[in-house]
């Protein structure tokens, strides 16, 4: 069989990387893909969002499954034309991607579901949002933390934790006055803020069945303590041992079951990858948003973790057939580490020479997952914002972040940066439970 992996980030080498894996694949295109990818498929000069060039390569090539990454052509509607034409696909279609493309509609699915979420406001102009705050304020101290979140995609950055009503204000004027987002900032979902362990909750369906993945947990803020802007993210772990077997359960029942049963009712089921992110609150779990595809450096620790082949749970969700499978898993744990260019999230430079991947990849149980790299002549060079991740596998959580940060040791480039405490909280807690 003939894949076409859509996107060019660390999630999709990981993807490609463990499709590489599956006895059923003859060959693999991905579509830009990056320098680290080229190593594992045929690399396309063709852009995630270009729908009607990767659809006419599809046919063209007998592509036996497309699976896709980024959100963005997910959105664009990139199912719904290769469903028209026969062609199977990995990934909601274009109107239960709405549930990432649109906070309001995802808050709004929320509260229609009884999913337990963080009050909210969905603000349609920029004094509608200052008067929303101000009345908020009115009723509260102005220290008080609030959520700023502009509507539409904004590359995992268009949320702000406000932690007084100046920094709200400020948020709301950069999203909806400056428009530092675009038409993302059409909109803002302005919402309380709640307090608790956060957690990525994954699981793939084909509308009816859910088979979840392992809980993991990201790290948002650029630097070390959950300081600085938000990110698409700087690195994750897997399990999570402050989510455990009961908690998890609750999300998949009483978060993403909802969520797909109501999409459902929709009249379009919702078939691919649901992301929930979730916090453990003193009243219990609740919803902070939905993603329409697996998360990015997350899918760096699950893939390496699971047993079962990729591929065959894919291909069940495409044929709606997934009450037949279940993912098994290793009895590991799994850290991964993003290295970004100077000036990541706001800017960042680019063409700068990357030393030491193949010592990196040479370390035990150490995985270099590319990001933003791309080849110039006989070497590969950075290509912006988060250029590459190192994943650590071991038999605890303290193995493997040590795996990760021993191969993040031998990589350089100017400029590059990255956290030092991933799982450190959890490995702070272990140690005081032991």
């Amino acid at each position: 069989m003939r894949v076409l992996v859509i996107g060019g980030g660390g999630r999709e080498h990981a993807l490609v990387w463990k499709i590489a894996q599956s006895s059923l694949v003859t060959k693999i295109y991905c579509a830009p893909g990056n320098a680290g990818i080229a190593n594992l498929a045929e690399c396309l000069p063709i852009s995630s969002t270009d729908i009607q060039l990767l659809l006419a390569f599809a046919e063209a090539n007998q592509i036996g499954l497309t699976v896709v990454g980024p959100e963005a052509p997910l959105i664009a509607g990139i199912v719904d034309a290769f469903e028209a034409k026969g062609l199977p696909i990995f990934g909601p279609s274009a109107d239960p991607a709405r549930i990432e493309g649109s906070k309001a509609f995802a808050k709004d699915l929320m509260r229609s579901a009884g999913i337990p979420t963080a009050e909210f406001w969905t603000c349609e102009s920029l004094p509608e949002a200052r008067e929303c705050l101000k009345s908020y304020y009115t009723n509260h101290d102005s220290n008080t933390g609030i959520v700023i979140k502009a509507d539409g995609l904004a590359a995992g950055k268009g949320v702000t934790v406000a932690d007084s009503e100046e920094e709200a204000r400020s948020a709301v004027d950069r999203i909806m006055g400056e428009r530092v987002f675009g038409s993302a900032g059409d909109r803002v979902v302005i919402e309380e803020r709640l307090y608790g362990e956060e957690a990525s909750i994954m699981a793939i369906t084909d509308g009816t069945t859910i088979v979840p993945l392992l809980p993991s947990q990201d790290h948002k803020r650029a630097y070390n303590g959950d300081q600085g802007p938000n990110t698409g993210g700087m690195g994750a772990y897997a399990p999570v041992p402050t989510i455990p077997p009961d908690t998890a359960r609750f999300a998949v029942e009483r978060i993403l079951r909802p969520a797909i049963d109501a999409i459902r009712g929709l009249g379009i089921p919702y078939r691919g990858a649901l992301y929930a992110g979730i916090i453990v609150t003193a009243e219990g779990p609740k919803c902070i948003e939905f993603n329409c595809r697996l998360g990015d450096p997350e899918t760096q620790v699950i893939l390496p973790l699971l047993e079962s082949d990729l591929v065959e749970l894919l291909l069940a969700v495409t044929d709606c057939s997934l009450e037949h499978s279940e993912a098994v898993w290793k009895r590991q744990c799994a850290a991964t580490v993003v290295a970004a260019s100077e000036g990541y999230p706001a800017g960042d430079k680019v063409g700068v020479p990357i030393s030491g991947l193949d010592r990196a990849q040479a370390e035990p149980n150490c995985f270099v997952f590319h990001a933003g790299t791309k080849r110039e002549g006989d070497e590969i060079v950075t290509a912006g914002g988060r250029v590459l991740s190192v994943t650590g596998v071991g038999t605890s959580l303290l193995d493997a972040v040590s795996s990760a940060y021993g191969g993040m040791a031998r990589i350089h480039f100017d400029g590059m940066f990255f956290r030092s405490d991933i799982a450190a909280r959890a490995l702070s807690a272990e140690d005081a439970r032991s």
